[in-house]
């Protein structure tokens, strides 16, 4: 599949141990600059992961995989991840967490803890999943993204600390925009304080 090309309905089954198959399914499913986030995402993730005692391998492949819906058209994301409130109807683009685990789900990638936080890592991840926490502080703080350096560090030593401000600067930033804040979030920012 090339870039910007529809997905198809036929499930295509890909071997989920094969992790060269999924980052150059990837690779073809975004854009240029977004494979660039992708591996600096899956590279921090495992950094973050290895320095809190989680699984790293699993971490980078959370995060290799974590955008692979991010550049589909608004109705493909409507299509594989029905609107749960009415942020996902008005801004499709909050649905590409859930998006790409039904994707992967249909192409025969199985692993729960990795498919958990692809889906998370756009609202926060739920508080069991600790490959999850460090796929969503990887991604809010990525060196490439300029900001966050601080959460970034914090996450080294001590990883619900990093949650917990990576989450709370996510809520109040949009509430002090006068933006609606997820549902999801709001849950995960209620559970964390």
């Amino acid at each position: 599949m090339v870039h910007g090309a529809r997905v198809s309905s036929t499930p295509e089954v890909l071997p989920a141990p094969d992790l060269t198959v999924w980052q150059d399914r990837v690779r073809l499913m975004v854009k240029p600059r977004r494979f660039e986030h992708v591996l600096r995402v899956a590279r921090l993730a495992f950094d973050i992961a290895l320095a809190n005692g989680l699984d790293a391998e699993r971490a980078y492949i959370a995060g290799i995989l974590h955008d692979i819906a991010r550049d589909l058209p608004d109705a493909e994301l409507l299509k594989l991840a029905p609107p749960e409130c009415d942020i996902d109807a008005r801004h499709p683009l909050a649905l590409h967490g859930r998006a790409a685990r039904t994707l992967l789900e249909r192409w025969g990638f199985a692993d729960g803890t990795v498919l958990e936080a692809v889906e998370d890592h756009t609202t926060g991840p739920r508080p069991h999943n600790g490959v999850s926490k460090a796929v969503y502080i990887a991604d809010v703080s990525e060196p490439g993204r300029g900001v966050n350096d601080d959460i970034r560090e914090l996450a080294m030593t001590d990883l619900d600390a990093a949650l917990r401000r990576a989450i709370h600067s996510k809520v109040t930033y949009l509430q002090g925009r006068g933006i609606a804040v997820h549902p999801r979030t709001l849950r995960v920012h209620e559970a964390l304080l």
